[in-house]
């Protein structure tokens, strides 16, 4: 497994990029816009923002899991002591936001298919991911700078 650990680094980056892009597009970018947009046209665009991330964004978030979970079981499979170490502290503190961020998102995947996602609901969700995203990527980076 560890011969395929650049393989599973990039495609980890690449769905990373895609779901905090997403995100950040959604929260900087699209709700700013929907302000200043015509009723109508902002109700439609509300509606099929999270209609179109529907269709690929669970493959992206199971990818990244995926490759995240391959890199961990490579960096940590003969090191039990990892916890103990700046890295490893870094990285725990990691997957659990991670792994909030996955709930927020099985959430939000719920609530829209019981039909109980409104606007107001998919706002306060993309700003809560952006945040918990924002905090991941400082302590990736940290683990490896710190």
């Amino acid at each position: 497994m560890a011969s395929y650990y650049g393989l599973f680094l990039t495609i980890h980056i690449l769905c990373a990029i895609t779901f905090i892009g997403a995100v950040f597009f959604e929260v900087l970018v699209i709700e700013p816009i929907e302000k200043r947009l015509p009723p109508g046209l902002a109700c439609t665009l509300a509606g099929e923002i999270p209609k179109q991330v529907r269709t690929f964004m669970p493959y992206v978030v199971a990818l990244l899991f995926l490759t995240g979970g391959a890199m961990f079981w490579v960096h940590f499979s003969n090191r039990p002591d990892f916890v103990s170490s700046r890295f490893g502290i870094l990285m725990m503190i990691k997957m659990t936001l991670a792994f909030a961020v996955l709930g927020v998102f099985l959430a939000s995947l719920s609530a829209a298919k019981r039909g109980k996602m409104d606007l107001c609901r998919f706002r306060y969700t993309h700003r809560i991911v952006a945040g918990l995203m924002l905090a991941i990527v400082l302590f990736a980076k940290g683990m490896y700078y710190l």
